[in-house]
């Protein structure tokens, strides 16, 4: 059995990879930060270099 250690961010405008032992989980999904956890409810996005979600 292989282990999953890391996963697309689960916003689905965000390019991030996250390792899931450091993600931000909510409702079972794993984010690379709050703001695409809180779905971007400020308007800004992740803030990750390369990266311009923002939800």
């Amino acid at each position: 059995m292989t282990d999953v250690t890391t996963v697309k961010c689960a916003c689905a405008d965000c390019v991030c990879v996250v390792k899931t032992d450091g993600a931000v989980e909510k409702d079972g999904r794993f984010y690379c930060s709050g703001e695409c956890a809180d779905h971007h409810k400020d308007g800004s996005g992740c803030h990750h270099a390369g990266c311009t979600c923002h939800g």
